[in-house]
């Protein structure tokens, strides 16, 4: 790392600091000497603020297309509708038990929306669009109504909702929101918005306390129904209060934040994390259309061009699609690596390749690695538990505790288990008791499930890696523990671009063995066949099918024990199922889920018979 590159840092970042307290038991204490200092009262304390000192620069952004001029909303715009829509809000008696439900994408009325729930008191919960729009059954999205027994719901447009909302319809008494105006049998949005504010607003809003429901957030629900995470207005300010403290450019007068983002409201990374940290600091957030997928990917390059982000936010898989873009495109390249101050990666971790890429093309284009940081946590800690906020070694580092967090670290076979207790952390689970009690420990630390291992042991500070699911971990008959997680993305980056995303099976076998979701288009282009050709000939063409025990090969030079590679891959003809929990809308794999799911896949995976599988 260049000395420039460390300077660059450090204007970036607070110095990373952690206090490691041992225990008699064996367990690990770990936390942040730096305490957390007090934050706002709730998120709509930040919207006031800056519609009061910045009120015309613009807050939200979103275009219909690439070919389309930015809509914008200021921040003293988005007030006035907040307060508006605010006082509809009241007028409905909605409230925790009746709250606002939000099915579509993200957008300026969805923020709007939400945002003026949570500005009285009232809950807003946005539900993944895949449940109403990629779902066959509508299972999953019939439960969560059920739960949630919504007084409003609201969707961009009634027609591609229609079949999500008939098959709700019984379960609910709820008025339907439009964002198209015209609708029949809904209420249109910008009406809403437009509904004269009474002294009802001030009076709620100055009600609204830290312990106030600021949202629901659903879990995956890849193991069963999805819960719904209750989010405080304290779990939701003490995480920016915190990143704050860790990202100090934030507070740093004239530094503008603008981020161009894709990642779902649905989920705590894209809203708790990114929406609300434009929020708490001013900064302005102009709405990708795109996505990191076939067909979309695109759009969120247009976006790219048009608007340089400080910051760029993306999963492992737009990274992937990203460097392609890049490499075979100068001018963005070089505005790229010369306007974006850092990147950052989360709902997974990133390959070693990928790292390796970006920081190759920085060098090239700027003479310096591109700074890469990352973060840990989930939907329960709204979701900043750690922060990455130096310049790791490699990928894969997760960080310190941020302040007011604490860590416990407890040994879990040759693991060390995670758990988290402090003000980001929510309280429980919406009208699940038993659920809540199940989850934390007897002095309240939450039981995310994730494994850690520490960067060094003598030196805390240096950051924490994760290790994989405790539940997702496995033997093989020689009692040598399998390591999903690390080997997955080992396995991902052997058998690049080809594998999408892995699955790791050979629970109470002698081998670990790969379900593998592959990347069509690379496949087509390593086999010379066109993006029409037909799925199966594409997966069994020899030129795919030789690659892959290539990349096995590659995998074990690597890790030559047992439990470090995989002596067999099938490549998976499906994609993986939303309605079976198979992935979220951040792209990641739900090994469990699919495991369970694919039980035939497995079985053929085990046969010894020659078939549809490749091997070393």
């Amino acid at each position: 790392m260049t000395t420039a590159t460390c300077g660059e840092a450090a204007s970036l970042f607070a110095t990373p600091r952690t206090i490691a307290e041992h225990r008699a038991d064996g367990s690990i204490l770990l936390r942040s000497p730096e305490p957390l200092r007090d934050g706002a009262r709730c998120t709509g304390d930040w919207l006031e603020q800056w519609a009061r000192q910045t009120p015309d620069r613009v807050f939200l952004a979103e275009r219909d297309s690439a070919d389309t001029p930015w809509a914008t909303m200021t921040y003293a715009g988005a007030l006035r509708r907040v307060r508006a829509a605010a006082s509809w809000i009241l007028a409905n008696e909605l409230s925790a038990e009746r709250p606002v439900v939000i099915l579509s994408d993200n957008s300026i009325d969805h923020a709007l929306l939400a945002l003026a729930a949570q500005h009285v008191g009232v809950p807003s919960a946005a539900i993944s669009p895949a449940y109403s729009l990629m779902s066959k059954d509508f299972d999953k999205l019939r439960s969560m109504i059920t739960l949630l027994q919504p007084g409003a719901i609201y969707v961009s447009a009634t027609k591609p909702f229609a079949s999500a909302l008939a098959a709700i319809k019984p379960l609910h008494g709820a008025q339907i929101i439009s964002g198209r105006a015209g609708e029949a049998d809904a209420l249109a949005f910008r009406d809403i918005a437009a509904t004269a504010e009474t002294d009802h607003v001030a009076k709620a809003f100055a009600e609204v306390t830290p312990d106030t429901i600021a949202k629901f957030l659903f879990t995956s629900g890849s193991t069963g129904t999805p819960k719904a995470v209750i989010n405080t207005q304290r779990m939701l300010t003490s995480s920016q209060q915190a990143k704050a403290q860790t990202w100090t450019f934030l507070e740093r007068a004239g530094d503008d934040l603008v981020i161009l983002d894709w990642l779902p409201w649905s989920h705590t990374f894209g809203a708790n994390h990114n929406f609300n940290l434009v929020l708490r600091n001013g900064g302005s957030l102009y709405i990708d259309g795109g996505k990191p997928a076939p067909g979309l990917f695109a759009t969120s390059l247009a976006n790219l061009k048009s608007v340089m982000p400080t910051v760029y936010f993306n999963v492992p898989r737009g990274f992937d699609m990203l460097i392609a873009a890049l490499r075979s495109d100068e001018e963005l390249r070089r505005r790229f690596f010369s306007e974006v101050k850092f990147a950052f990666y989360a709902g997974a971790a990133l390959p070693q390749n990928l790292w390796d890429a970006l920081e190759q093309l920085s060098v090239d284009i700027v003479g310096r690695p591109l700074p890469m940081v990352s973060a840990w946590g989930s939907t329960e800690t709204s979701p900043l538990a750690t922060d990455c906020h130096f310049l790791a070694e490699r990928s894969g580092n997760i960080g310190v505790p941020i302040p007011g967090t604490e860590l416990k670290l407890v040994t879990s076979g040759d693991k060390l288990e995670v758990r988290v207790r402090g003000p980001n952390v929510t309280p429980g689970y919406w009208k699940a008791p038993e659920l809540t009690r199940q989850a934390f420990d007897d002095e309240g630390f939450y039981l995310i499930g994730d494994a850690v291992k520490l960067a060094n042991p003598g030196q805390p500070e240096r950051g924490l890696f994760f290790d994989g699911r405790v539940a997702e971990d496995f033997k093989l008959n020689s009692g040598t523990w399998v390591s999903v997680g690390t080997l997955r993305v080992a396995g991902i980056a052997a058998l690049a671009p080809l594998a999408q995303d892995i699955v790791v099976a050979g629970h109470g076998g002698d081998e670990v063995r790969f379900l593998v979701f592959p990347n069509i288009a690379a496949c087509c282009a390593h086999a010379g066949l066109p993006e029409t050709a037909d799925v199966n000939d594409v997966l069994s063409h020899a030129r795919v099918r030789t690659a892959i025990v290539q990349g096995l090969a590659r995998l074990k030079q690597q890790g030559a024990n047992s439990s470090g590679h995989a002596t067999r891959a099938l490549l998976l003809v499906e994609p993986p199922s939303v309605d079976g929990g198979e992935i979220t809308d951040k792209g990641y794999v739900n090994q469990r889920a699919v495991l369970t799911r694919r039980a035939d896949a497995v079985a053929r995976l085990n046969d010894d018979a020659p078939g549809e599988w490749v091997g070393l």
